[in-house]
């Protein structure tokens, strides 16, 4: 009963992304059921020479391409069993089919496997047609990649490719005007060291890859490098870049259109719903692809075989876990404030034994492939103040009573006359500050502060950090709606 369940799901999940078991109008049917094939396997013969037999078998389902043509082998298991029981079986079949792909499923829990490039990924829908027909076309070749020679002038090449032919590079009087005329971006040397970082990762077999990188230091500029490797190497037809603020969305495709336009064409999704598939790099935020489920009503998990996600550490958490795990192949992680979930955590300790699952789910490194907890490249604040290309930051303890009431364990608290004239009593603590309440007074204390620090002598900006703010100046209480 368990095999027949599964296989009852296993319909419904092919026809809901255009598979056919029967023909519709001018449609032919894509899917034979457990049709017969000849599988060879090879073996030892009683004096241990290698030779190869044949035997009879049955595939599950067979999926077709445009022309009829063997595409797909899925190797059903039941509803008890893991698929991957059967990952040898199904590459045998797919193999003797001279199929490439392989979906390997118990109707609950489902693999996709391109045989040309590594190891089975989990998938939460079935890919359609045209998208692995579109996925096809791609031949991944990871030693172009590895092999692909990245230098300072990576992106300048693509923003202006004769740019050390033209007078204005040469003479080097000229050269700064020049470079800031035509907005040339050239690689600093620890961006360089991360893009050469990936490059090994993925020779050592990797998919998964996390840069740590402090504010500041440039992670859009990487991340444009490693999208033009991928693209030029033909390792990526389409890559997805993930943010999850408006603003971030709106940055990144200025930043990439600066950068890589010649080249690639960039497009924002929610601009683009409709002819989205026409641009190499689509960038969205996380939260436009969640809204109603729209990734998985509107993309197969194939339509992206690399994703990028900005701010990484943010983008695992909760539903925004599962667009990111949506999709297969490379993903790439960027980050300045990783979270190890795991650090310091005693599984056999913890009163909830969900505990140890929820921060597994949320673990940075993890996700990215870095169990170690060594990202695959990292270049801290220290690093840039060390190398000259940031500045150590002043602390300043500046406080109000507000702010030190709201660190405190009993929090801050407002009392007030509500509408119909009776007392009320509102407590806030520190992460309710300015999402569900905020004080102008204190606001504007800080900004006062941040100026004299900015524009005024130390011991001038000393004693603003000294200053305080009544409470009495932010009643009644101001609420932010989100």
């Amino acid at each position: 009963m368990k095999e027949a369940s599964a296989r009852i799901k296993i319909n419904k999940l092919l026809e809901a992304v255009g598979w056919r078991f029967f023909p519709e109008g001018k449609l032919a049917a894509n899917i034979q059921l457990e049709p017969k094939v000849t599988i060879k396997t090879a073996d030892l013969d009683a004096f241990g020479n290698d030779f190869e037999k044949t035997a009879k078998g049955f595939i599950d389902f067979l999926l077709l391409d445009s022309r009829g043509f063997p595409f797909i082998v899925l190797e059903a298991k039941s509803e008890d069993k893991n698929p991957l029981v059967g990952k040898e079986q199904a590459r045998k079949y797919a193999r003797s089919q001279n199929c490439r792909f392989v979906i390997l499923s118990n109707g609950n829990l489902h693999y996709f496997w391109d045989l040309d490039r590594g190891n089975p990924y989990i998938i939460t829908s079935f890919p359609t047609p045209d998208s692995v027909m579109g996925y096809q076309k791609m031949v991944p070749d990871p030693e172009r990649l590895i092999d692909e020679a990245v230098g300072d002038d990576y992106i300048a090449l693509t923003q202006r490719p004769s740019y050390a032919t033209e007078a204005g590079w040469k003479n080097e009087a000229e050269r700064p005007d020049y470079i800031q005329v035509n907005k040339l971006r050239f690689l600093r040397p620890y961006q360089l060291t991360a893009i050469h970082a990936l490059q090994r990762a993925v020779k050592d077999g990797k998919d998964r890859f996390l840069f740590e990188m402090a504010t500041g230091t440039g992670k859009t500029l990487t991340a444009a490098a490693i999208i033009k490797l991928f693209l030029r190497s033909g390792n990526a037809r389409r890559i997805l870049f993930l943010v999850d603020r408006l603003e971030l969305e709106d940055q990144a495709k200025k930043a990439f259109g600066a950068l890589l336009a010649a080249d690639y064409k960039t497009v924002i999704f929610k601009e683009n719903r409709d002819d989205w598939r026409r641009a190499e790099i689509v960038v969205s935020t996380v939260q436009s692809f969640l809204f109603n489920n729209k990734y998985q009503q509107l993309f197969s998990p194939t339509d992206f075989d690399l994703v990028i996600s900005d701010e990484a550490h943010r983008s695992i958490g909760g539903n925004a876990r599962a667009v990111f795990d949506y999709f297969i192949g490379y993903k790439l992680g960027l980050t300045a404030t990783p979270r190890d979930y795991l650090k310091k955590f005693d599984k056999g300790t913890t009163k909830d034994p969900r505990e140890f699952e929820r921060r597994m789910l949320l673990d940075t490194y993890r996700t990215f492939g870095c169990e170690d907890g060594q990202p695959t490249f990292r270049y801290s604040l220290l690093d840039g103040v060390k190398d000259g290309f940031l500045v150590n930051p002043t602390v300043v303890d500046a406080r109000s009573e507000i702010t030190t009431q709201l660190l405190s364990e009993d929090g801050f608290v407002v009392e007030f006359k509500d509408q119909e004239g009776e007392d009320q009593k509102e407590i806030y603590k520190q992460r309710e500050f300015e999402k569900r309440f905020f004080a102008e007074a204190t606001n504007q204390l800080f900004y006062k502060i941040f100026w004299r620090i900015r524009y005024a002598t130390p011991s001038a900006a000393r004693s603003a950090s000294r200053l305080s703010s009544r409470s009495a100046s932010i009643t009644p209480p101001r609420w932010r709606k989100y």
